[in-house]
């Protein structure tokens, strides 16, 4: 048997660090990819209505988001839906997706596998001081998607507007 290089580790609700986004939203990490070894990461966003994101993919992962509060209307591939609270989307690897907030607030657990892509929301954020909105700085977010290599934008919101 092979020993895991995973760190043992319990987080109660509310705890990991907490990241402001650049992307829009906020971050509570609760298993980073030096924690398990690369197999994994996880983390909790919540997010304001209107929260967009562009049509993108990650190569190298494979996404799975949970949503634990709110509605996101996502898009994966050609197929377009509303998701709710309890509700689960996965995107694999390579596939192109995006996702809008369509509730008053939304929150989300996103778990990505391997952790490769721990990098580029690490990098393209900075830490919270309190639970309030930072701006928005999609230059961030581009200029860390394409220093890590782990997300690839690949156009606007393919949502159409209000």
């Amino acid at each position: 048997m092979n020993a895991s290089t995973a760190t043992a580790l319990i987080r109660e609700a509310g705890h990991g660090e907490k990241r402001w986004f650049y992307g829009g939203g906020t971050h509570t990490w609760k298993a980073t990819a030096e924690e398990t070894g690369g197999a994994f990461s996880l983390f909790e966003d919540r997010m304001s209505e209107g929260k967009v994101t562009p049509l993108h993919c990650h190569p190298d992962t494979d996404e799975l988001v949970y949503v634990l509060e709110g509605e996101i209307l996502v898009r994966i591939g050609d197929r377009e839906e509303r998701v709710g609270a309890g509700g689960v989307t996965m995107s694999p690897r390579g596939v192109p997706h995006a996702f809008m907030v369509t509730s008053e607030v939304a929150r989300l657990l996103a778990f990505q596998t391997p952790g490769s892509s721990a990098a580029f929301y690490w990098n393209a954020s900075e830490p919270a001081t309190a639970d309030t909105e930072g701006p928005v700085d999609i230059g961030r977010v581009q200029e860390w998607a394409k220093k890590t290599g782990a997300t690839e934008i690949l156009g606007p919101p393919p949502f159409a507007p209000k």
